[in-house]
């Protein structure tokens, strides 16, 4: 998700010229009755800006059109329209004259009335839909599969003359070959990125099993300087298909109520409008609307068949106009259903249009998905049962990318237009261009945190990352980093990585040097999912004894300015030999034989307790770990470093396992240490949702303090997860342990109903991080001897967990999230901080 929004941000950039911006505003009200008319539809005749009116027949939407055609309709009234110059007119107030409607001899009358649920013949009808919904679904069948051609568009919105005398594109006049017509609004536009699949979807129902096999692929545009495996990714989570007939709805990382959810009689308004023939068959027309328009959740129509089936012959919906969410200016999804002989359900095609706006003041980022399907069966042939054979979700064939223009002029299920398929050669064109060449490419290491080399296409090295380049700590003083790593480019089996790092204080070189071999062959970066690899590595580096980054690297510029002073710091040496095996189930698992030494520093000096009490400079442990991770469904996407969830709904197990031996290879102690977590996303549909992540370990013999169980402390003022932020470094120490960190976003369930933090968007947050802990006499050096001595400030928890609460508000100028933190138990102890302010850059729809 993150991925996809700095794509969508660089997308901005190039929509930013300021324009004037106007409102346009008024009252809609029945000409009889003198009464104001709810959600009525009000827009600019041949564009997307409008919105409907609300409980009161206000309307109020933003325009930069100094003059356009005000068009307001509403069942059971005619049509309006006029002229307007919203440059230079006031509100606007217009009385619509009613019609009547008939519906099976209910006579439908347009009155206002308070909406009741109970006796209301639309909800009865709802309920009974909801009843019926899963009758005839194709997920019922046995098997089922389809024909997807899927196209996806993401383009400069009304990109006409006077757009185009811009400052910014004057210098690139050859675009005007390129701009098309909106089919949508029939207003130019201009394609940044174009993307077309051609697959088959299989489904299996027991066991339960759905496969893609991919036959072509392409994608062109500004986002190529992202790891395109990765945007399929973020794509697939923000614009993806769409169930009505699921109690939720995913879309935008975030879960809507659908019309047809066991919840919508208490979530929306239901009105049984008119009828009308859909595909020849006469439909009852049902409009909905949420009870509270900043809710997730939708208006629409559902056009439903005349007879006892219920069946959907096509819906509309959109988001209200004031509904709580990020950067989403307009949405419209379209389905429309057929029936199979036997009555199953099949889908036929969906749309979804969505205008992208970073700022007001700016025409923002047109998107459009269209998918089509075709030849539904019902039997398996040897292809679908080839599919179910194989390990991975996606298969796709070695050449998809690589399918001539002509397969692809044979194969699509519908025309598109040709401007709309050719912007890799207006890409090519703006390469040309010096200016737009060097402003993609430092966009793109801003983006990445790497600088391609030698060349920005295909590179076969990137140096990075530049975020580390410069930091500093208490026992470095100022700290100096340069490194990087090898593409597949370069060998799509061999990878290497590695830095270098110097300390200006303690005048001491460190670094990483790492080599992996890949048994499958790599598209891009060696962490490309799957891996199976084989991985020699030598680190030798700082320890930050109790502050364990989890999410960034230790040596990050922004998490330099400290609460406290940082001076739980040592160094460490380790050898690794580490093979990796990741399967398409989500099961993986890594075994990793490593040689670790600890050294003391005058920060941290290992000083044993015994009658001489004798200086350790050094420590050495010889270790075999296994570590089981079980993640099923689980979606993300990588860059050249790391992995990123684009959604954490899926449940994430872990169990690890070290062991120790004295005598081998040097080792001083023997120790096990076992580990396991679990971490996952709840959703509460309209009322936000959780994310849980819980930890337990235990250190099962006597070992010295370097490797006992440190909590994980966050000095800096950022939110981190999994750590926390009032606790000082190395303060607990333990041998067993559990933890919890349960996060609470209400996406704005409480503010939505507040006047003033409604119209700033904010929404809440509730946290509560906290950790048991305990350590046994027999790893407590005031109860036992020939052990290090603590750190000072360093103690034992008793009885009373460590616990923090946080209250927050997040999507503050939609890009941060502020937090009060308390700490709640060992309030007693010297030298801490018993509450205090955190903040965090939180980008989210």
């Amino acid at each position: 998700m993150k991925l996809f929004l700095r794509v969508f941000l660089f997308m901005q950039l190039i929509v930013l010229p300021l324009q004037a911006q106007y409102i346009v505003q008024g009252v809609v009200t029945d000409s009889l009755t003198k009464e104001p008319i709810p959600y009525a539809s009000v827009y600019l005749k041949g564009t997307t800006e409008g919105g409907m009116t609300n409980d009161n027949g206000k309307f109020s939407f933003k325009t930069y059109r100094s003059e356009g055609v005000l068009v307001i309709s509403v069942v059971g009234y005619n049509e309006y329209s006029r002229l307007i110059h919203p440059a230079r007119s006031s509100r606007i107030n217009v009385a619509l004259s009613p019609a009547t409607y008939s519906l099976n001899e209910v006579v439908v009358k347009p009155h206002r009335e308070r909406y009741k649920k109970k006796d209301n013949p639309a909800v009865e009808f709802v309920r009974k839909m909801i009843e019926h919904r899963d009758d005839y679904s194709p997920d019922e069948r046995e098997f089922w599969q389809r024909d997807r051609y899927e196209k996806m568009t993401f383009a400069i919105n009304n990109f006409d003359s006077v757009k185009q005398q811009k400052w910014l594109y004057r210098k690139f006049k050859f675009l005007t070959n390129y701009v098309d017509t909106s089919a949508v609004t029939g207003k130019p536009v201009l394609a940044i990125s174009n993307r077309e699949l051609l697959a088959t979807d299989y489904y299996r129902k027991s066991p339960h099993s759905q496969k893609q096999w991919v036959k072509a692929r392409r994608q062109a545009g500004v986002d190529e300087m992202m790891s395109q495996q990765g945007m399929e990714q973020a794509i697939s989570v923000t614009m993806t298909d769409v169930d009505i007939y699921e109690n939720n709805i995913s879309l935008f990382t975030n879960k809507f109520v659908s019309p047809l959810s066991s919840l919508g009689p208490s979530f929306y308004k239901y009105y049984l409008m008119d009828t009308l023939s859909i595909a020849g068959k006469p439909c009852v027309d049902l409009t909905f609307v949420p009870f509270n328009s900043e809710s997730f959740g939708f208006t629409g129509h559902l056009y439903v068949m005349l007879d006892s089936t219920y069946f959907v012959r096509r819906i509309v919906m959109n988001f209200p106009q004031k509904i709580n969410l990020n950067f989403v200016d307009y949405m419209k999804i379209e389905q429309s259903f057929d029936r199979a002989e036997d009555g199953t359900r099949q889908l036929l095609s969906e749309s979804i249009t969505t205008e992208f706006k970073l700022a007001d003041n700016s025409d923002g980022i047109y998107a459009k998905r269209d998918v089509f399907y075709r030849n539904y069966e019902y039997e398996p042939d040897d292809k679908a049962l080839q599919a179910f054979r194989k390990p991975e979700k996606i298969i796709e064939d070695l050449e998809a990318s690589n399918c001539s223009e002509e397969y692809w002029d044979a194969n699509r299920h519908v025309e598109v237009s040709k401007k709309e398929t050719s912007v890799d050669k207006m890409m090519a064109q703006l390469r040309s261009y010096p200016v737009y060449y060097w402003t993609e490419k430092v966009l793109k290491v801003l983006f990445t945190g790497y600088i391609p080399a030698p060349k920005d296409k295909n590179p076969f090295f990137y140096i990075g990352m530049m975020n580390t380049t410069i930091s500093g700590n208490t026992l470095e003083g100022v700290r100096l980093r340069a490194g990087g790593m090898t593409t597949a480019w370069l060998n799509p089996y061999l990878f290497g990585k590695g830095y270098v790092a110097y300390g200006f204080r303690d005048h001491r070189v460190k670094g990483l040097a790492e080599l992996e071999y890949s048994f499958h062959k790599k598209k891009e970066y060696a962490n490309e999912f799957p891996i199976h690899s084989l991985k020699v590595s030598y680190l030798s580096d700082v320890n930050q004894y109790g502050q364990h980054y989890l999410y960034t690297s230790q040596d990050n510029v922004f998490l330099a300015l400290k609460r406290q002073k940082d001076d739980r710091i040592g160094y460490q040496r380790k050898a690794e030999l580490t093979y990796t095996n990741e399967f398409h189930s989500g099961f993986s698992f890594q075994m990793t034989t490593r040689l670790r030494k600890d050294e003391s520093s005058y920060l941290i000096p290992f000083i044993k307790q015994n009658a001489e009490e004798t200086y350790v400079k050094s420590i050495s442990t010889s270790e075999l770990e296994l570590k089981l991770r079980y993640a099923p469904n689980e979606k993300f996407f990588q860059t050249q470093w790391n992995r990123f969830p684009v959604s954490l709904d899926a449940p994430v197990f872990t169990l690890t396992h070290t062991l120790a031996a004295k005598g081998v290879l040097g080792g001083d102690y023997t120790y096990h240490y076992t580990e396991a977590g679990f971490q996952k996303r709840f959703w509460f549909s309209a009322f936000g949702y959780t994310d849980v992540i819980l930890k337990a370990g235990k250190v099962w013999n006597k070992v010295p303090f370097p490797l006992l169980i440190i909590p994980n402390a966050n000095l800096s003022y950022t939110i981190q997860p999994e750590s926390y932020s009032l606790m000082n470094a190395m303060e607990f120490m333990n041998d067993e342990y559990a933890s919890w960190d349960v996060t609470y976003y209400l996406n704005g369930f409480v503010f939505n109903r507040i006047p003033l933090f409604k119209k700033l968007k904010w929404r809440e947050v509730l946290s509560c991080r906290g950790l048991y802990g305990n350590l046994s006499d027999k790893n407590n050096p005031a109860f036992s001897e020939n052990l290090f001595h603590f750190p000072a400030g360093s103690t034992t928890m008793g009885h009373t967990p460590y616990v923090e609460a946080g209250v927050g508000i997040e999507n503050i100028f939609k890009i941060l999230r502020v937090d009060y933190v308390w700490r709640l138990t060992y309030r007693n102890l010297p030298n801490i901080d018993k509450s205090g302010l955190r903040i965090s850059l939180h980008m989210t729809f």
